[in-house]
């Protein structure tokens, strides 16, 4: 019976021209399905895949006593102290980068060259070449390197268009991971716009499960076209090998940098000028929004382009230039990607209307300016370097631009009586409020017997008192 009913099914869907789907079916049907290969795509993306090995030199003292490492020592004779041979070592690491352009351009990872006294660049045909940092962003993580190539041409990666990659697609993982020489791993996008991986400033990563191991840092995330969609830069890892869980810059925020260094070798990034919290299944249904979507604004900086352009406070920001955002990290990099002087057309949800603002892309002020000043004199600030605070200042610190004080750009030094952290933010001193670098400049002039001295750091107020 169950045979019968079997080749019935099969003879009806053969009247109605359909093809059912059968465990044969899957079997390949000719040569050229059995030969199917990644090969051509490899042989075509590979060669612009490089390896990256730096050299650093660290000079380190070797102490005479263990007893002079005791803090007791070290708070009036200084770290140094204890007669110490000083020594060199050699620190070397390695890593992999992406030839995108032919006359020597390469991306790469910020971690991957950070701190480097030499930098050798290794073509996939063993080709060695030494080269010259263009350009670091340590936010984003990426760097962009240069290789002389006496006016020959190399094998390059073309940029994918702008959010051209899709939940699924398949990708191709090129780099050294731990050394082994070029290895190429093949997966599929497991999700975009991961906001919490924690990697760098900017938190916007593309997710695969392409096997990416140490050493394949900097290295090519390759599309079914060839093009460079990522570059693949951290691993969720407990045992330090891959999980299945890689996470990958995307183009996008390596293309802002790549105009920024071989343009005028700095990077411009705009801003909007707001912050706010994603909107939770309470707020979106407080909204009569379908789901939780968006960003509810919170705080609006009244000069900055959003204030301008008339975004307010409790207003819910729907998209950026169309794609939705779920969280303000999500937002932050859709405006960190655009160039300066676009517009950027903002979606929000205002007493349950949709309206569309276009927003001016511009930098953050540097308003007021930061006079930046080493303070001197008989006080516990000595030796420490302090700014006023702008947008500007905020932004380049990783701080919210409502930021308020007066900020430590360089720590105290070694031997001072309190030790003061950059990004230490002085709030007030003796209970006077702080607003000027100009204004604890007098304050520390005046002769006072003790200090009481109020500083925000990580986000948590301290009040420390000094008696002279």
């Amino acid at each position: 019976m169950t045979v019968l009913r079997a080749l019935l099914i099969v003879g009806v869907a053969a009247l109605l021209g359909i093809q059912p789907v059968t465990a044969e079916k899957r079997i390949p049907q000719s040569q050229v399905q059995v030969q199917l290969s990644f090969a051509p795509l490899v042989k075509q993306s590979a060669p612009a895949v490089v390896n990256i090995y730096t050299r650093r030199v660290v000079r380190t003292n070797t102490r005479v006593s263990p007893m002079f490492q005791d803090p007791f020592f070290e708070r009036f004779f200084g770290k140094g102290f204890g007669f110490g041979v000083p020594r060199e070592r050699v620190q070397n690491s390695l890593g992999s980068g992406v030839i995108v352009q032919s006359d020597g351009i390469i991306v790469t990872n910020n971690h991957v060259i950070e701190g480097a006294d030499e930098i050798t660049v290794a073509l996939a045909d063993r080709r060695e070449f030494d080269a010259e940092l263009v350009l670091a962003d340590k936010k984003s993580d990426v760097a962009i390197l240069r290789i002389k190539t006496s006016g020959e041409d190399l094998p390059s990666l073309p940029l994918a268009a702008h959010d051209d990659l899709e939940v699924g697609d398949i990708v191709l993982a090129i780099g050294n991971p731990f050394g082994v020489g070029q290895t190429v791993t093949s997966g599929i996008v497991s999700a975009l716009a991961r906001t919490r991986a924690g990697i760098t400033d900017f938190q916007f990563f593309i997710q695969t499960d392409a096997a990416i191991n140490p050493g394949n840092s900097g290295g090519a995330l390759v599309d079914n076209k060839g093009q460079l969609v990522g570059v693949n830069t951290a691993i969720y890892s407990r045992s330090g090998g891959s999980n299945g869980i890689g996470f990958a810059i995307p183009v996008d925020m390596v293309r802002s940098v790549l105009d920024g260094a071989l343009g005028d070798g700095k990077i411009e990034r705009p801003w909007l000028g707001v912050s706010g919290q994603p909107v939770t299944s309470e707020i979106a249904k407080s909204l009569e929004l379908s789901r939780p979507l968006g960003v509810l604004i919170n705080n609006v900086y009244g000069a900055g382009p959003a204030g301008k352009a008339g975004l307010k406070v409790g207003d819910v920001v729907l998209a950026v230039d169309g794609r939705e955002v779920f969280e303000p990290e999500g937002m932050r990099f859709r405006i960190a990607t655009r160039r300066v002087g676009d517009t950027a057309r903002l979606k929000i949800l205002r007493s349950g209307n949709i309206q569309t603002l276009g927003v001016k892309m511009i930098v953050p002020p540097e308003d007021p300016p930061r006079n930046e000043t080493l303070l001197k004199g008989a006080h516990p600030l000595r030796g420490v370097t302090v700014s006023n605070l702008s947008p500007a200042l905020a932004s380049q610190m990783g701080m919210p631009f409502s930021t308020t004080g007066v900020a430590v750009t360089k720590p105290s030094p070694q031997r001072s009586q309190i030790s003061f952290a950059a990004k230490d933010i002085i709030l007030a001193l003796n209970g006077k409020q702080v607003n000027s670098v100009r204004q604890l400049a007098a304050m520390l002039a005046e002769p006072e017997r003790s200090w009481e001295i109020s500083i925000r750091r990580n986000g948590k107020v301290r009040k420390i008192r000094v008696i002279r």
